[in-house]
């Protein structure tokens, strides 16, 4: 709401409670006069040049009823390539896009961002052997079963169905490796997967629910781009819980980026409160988090409503800045 080159017309409330509030009373910033509603149809029928879509879960239909429409859409919800919802609903999307000739475009601070950071930093080299990109963290104080507990958190060590759902729970992570390939002018002959897991010794309390004895309280993923045999891309996680995991895996608190090549270059990133931000919590400080998954897609909002019709990456969109967002007094 504070970058004047960008006008709020509408805002979807997904509690009941919300429906029928001043937006800006919901976000503790004062009255605006613009309401939040759950009434898609009424939001869908102010016509607005884009859509910011940041649900917990994508849903292709509501992509599809968007897009059809000639809205355009930015989304932080699982979305990049839209390879990992398979052909068949990828397909839906394109279609929905040349109907409504809108387009499409998908970030976050990981997959998206971090990705962008990888490809940026392979410029330096003059042979590229292989891209990567590192989450190494402590998410003990995230409290968010529902994203997590699919991936496997919680269950028993020992629980045959792991590895399948961790390749579910982390699938836009393919998405991103296709992008990378894409902007890389490379020829992928394989998206492989493979992932490891630790158990907690002693039941572990994250707030609202439990991770018991012996079930999983580790996940570390591995995402592999292969190109003529060789792995090209990675996209690893590395996710722990509490300080009774076995093994006990250390974590970097960091993204690390990694060209290998001639020369090889890694980046550190980590995201640290700005001066003015106060955090008691590990909740609060969550905050810094989600400001770095929401703003790669809101400032890409100029680029996408002005780029043509279909699924946009950042292989496809010029050079993305904070442009409006700087502090100026």
């Amino acid at each position: 709401m504070t970058n004047p080159d960008l006008e709020l017309v509408g805002c979807y409330a997904w509690s009941q409670e919300k429906s029928g509030r001043d937006i800006g009373e919901l976000i503790g910033t004062g009255p605006i006069g613009i309401t939040a509603t759950n009434d898609i149809d009424a939001l869908l029928a102010l016509k607005p040049d884009c859509v910011i879509y940041t649900p917990k879960f994508p849903q292709v239909d509501e992509f599809v009823r968007i897009l059809e429409a000639g809205i355009n859409v930015v989304a932080t919800a699982g979305f990049i390539t839209g390879h990992s919802f398979g052909e068949q609903e990828r397909g839906r999307i394109l279609d929905a896009c040349r109907r409504g000739a809108s387009s499409i475009f998908g970030s976050g601070a990981n997959p998206g961002f971090l990705n962008l950071m990888g490809l940026v930093s392979a410029v330096l080299c003059d042979r590229v052997d292989c891209i990567s990109v590192t989450e190494s963290v402590d998410s003990t104080g995230y409290d968010s079963p529902e994203t997590e507990m699919p991936c496997g958190f919680g269950r028993p060590i020992d629980d045959p169905g792991l590895p399948a759902m961790a390749r579910a729970g982390t699938a836009v992570f393919e998405d991103a490796v296709w992008m990378m390939a894409e902007a890389l002018g490379v020829a992928i002959d394989e998206v492989c997967f493979e992932a490891d897991f630790a158990r907690t010794t002693e039941d572990l309390d994250l707030g609202s629910w439990t991770i018991g004895a012996d079930c999983v309280a580790g996940i570390a993923t591995h995402w592999q781009g292969r190109s003529n045999g060789a792995t090209v891309l990675e996209l690893k996680t590395v996710w722990r819980k509490g300080q009774t995991l076995d093994p006990d895996w250390q974590v970097e608190h960091a993204y690390i980026v990694e060209v290998k090549g001639q020369p090889c270059v890694q980046t550190r990133v980590q995201f640290l409160p700005g001066e003015d931000f106060v955090a008691t919590t590990f909740k609060e400080f969550m905050v810094i988090g989600m400001i770095a998954t929401a703003m790669p897609a809101v400032n890409a909002i100029p680029a996408v409503v002005a780029a043509p019709p279909g699924i946009v990456t950042y292989a496809d969109l010029p050079l993305t800045t904070a442009k409006g967002m700087v502090r100026q007094e």
